[in-house]
């Protein structure tokens, strides 16, 4: 069939786990499809990058990104019922180029990449499939949560605003995805589940390590998001000191290496234990750094769908003790596909047992890679994505 894609960011370089899903997604799809792709370019993104995705479709048009914050965009939202948000995506450039698209082509249905570039799309009568990586009204409302006391009156508002906004495009589609079940039961209307999915090929499962005596634990993620704040955090202040003293006086020598951007002075200043590696140098290429990680500790507490640092981390053979939520959507099961609990003290000693424990580390890291191979590999999630198309184009 022939879709047209409309998406507000160029999914490439693959430095975002939404650019990570829509490239994959793309690059299988296209395989049995015809996509012309309609996106929001950045100001660093580079002919390079459009060319990459170039490889994947019949044609990219990758339109200016207006900027977000201005103090037009402040003033509109203001004296507007748009939200900030979606006052930031209003892109005639991009509205342009679909009606022009719309009367030259033919398609078969349209792919929308988040409710927010919707209002640039032209009546029409072919059917709409709308893709959301998150309900983004409770992502803001956790952002004003940490936001100074004079600012919470007007995020308020704003959140309304987008609550209001996003339920009317949901509404307005003629099917909805969403990215975890967590995330269908919060949408008003019946919802499709495409999970995110992980590259097999570029997470290849590594070699046993158990044997060594120098074991790196390996935190990673963007400090810009409150979930990762909030989890090193966890980490730093309660589970390390757990670790480090249930292994005192033995041969085994541990590492916690924290990976990536945006990593504050606040973050490093929480612990002063020498065992402590703050990397904001990584390779970009994520599968290099688990190659050098013995374990991945993640105690996700706050967010929804699924984490791409879950997924990687299995499909590459190294196993992971996090919490529930850190698994929750993908039919993982603790003691088996990986090790979970909530409490500081259990995930210390989740940890300590894999470390300790060369049948266990064997058993968790295999039968997690199955998991992924079954369920989360880039092939099966397009085949999942490529039903609902179907469904939608004979309902």
């Amino acid at each position: 069939m022939k879709i047209l894609m409309v998406s507000s960011y160029l999914p490439y370089p693959l430095y975002s786990g939404g650019a990570v899903r829509l490239f994959n997604l793309i690059k299988y799809l296209s395989k049995k499809h015809e996509i012309t792709l309609v996106c929001e370019r950045r100001d660093k993104q580079t002919e390079e990058d459009i060319k990459e995705v170039k490889k994947y479709c019949k044609e990219v048009i990758a339109v200016s990104r207006l900027p977000q914050w201005s103090f037009s965009n402040i003033l509109k939202t203001g004296f507007s019922t748009l939200p900030f948000l979606l006052i930031g995506h209003i892109n005639p450039e991009m509205k342009e180029n679909l009606i022009r698209l719309l009367r030259e082509k033919t398609f078969n249905l349209i792919h929308i990449e988040t409710f927010y570039v919707y209002q640039n799309l032209p009546r029409t009568y072919l059917p709409v499939v709308l893709v959301e990586h998150n309900v983004e009204y409770l992502v803001y409302a956790r952002y004003k949560n940490t936001a100074s006391t004079y600012l919470k009156p007007f995020l308020n508002l704003d959140i309304l605003k987008i609550k209001k906004w996003e339920e009317f495009y949901w509404k307005k589609a003629n099917s909805l995805v969403a990215v975890s079940e967590e995330d269908k039961k919060l949408m008003k209307k019946e919802a499709y589940v495409v999970p995110n999915g992980v590259s097999l090929s570029d997470f290849p499962f590594k070699k046993n390590t158990t044997d060594k005596k120098n074991k790196t634990i390996l935190f990673m993620g963007d400090f810009k998001w409150i979930q990762n704040q909030k989890a090193v955090k966890f980490i730093l202040e309660e589970i390390w000191p757990h670790l480090e003293s249930r292994i005192k006086n033995k041969e085994l020598k541990i590492k916690l290496w924290v990976v990536g951007k945006n990593i504050t002075e606040d973050i490093k200043n929480l612990s002063n234990s020498k065992n402590i590696v703050f990397d904001e140098n990584a390779p970009d290429k994520t599968s290099e750094i688990y190659k050098k990680a013995d374990i991945l500790l993640a105690p996700i507490t706050v967010g929804g769908g699924t984490s791409f640092k879950i997924l990687e981390s299995m499909a590459s053979g190294v196993p992971v003790v996090t919490t529930n939520l850190g698994v929750k959507g993908i039919g993982a099961k603790n003691n088996i596909h990986a090790l979970t609990s909530e409490n500081a003290s259990d995930l210390a000693e989740n940890v300590f047992k894999l470390l300790e424990d060369k049948v266990e580390y064997e058993k968790i890291r295999k039968n997690a890679r199955k998991l992924i191979e079954e369920n989360f590999s880039w092939e099966k999630i397009s085949e999942k994505l490529e039903k609902v198309y179907k469904e939608t184009l004979i309902s």
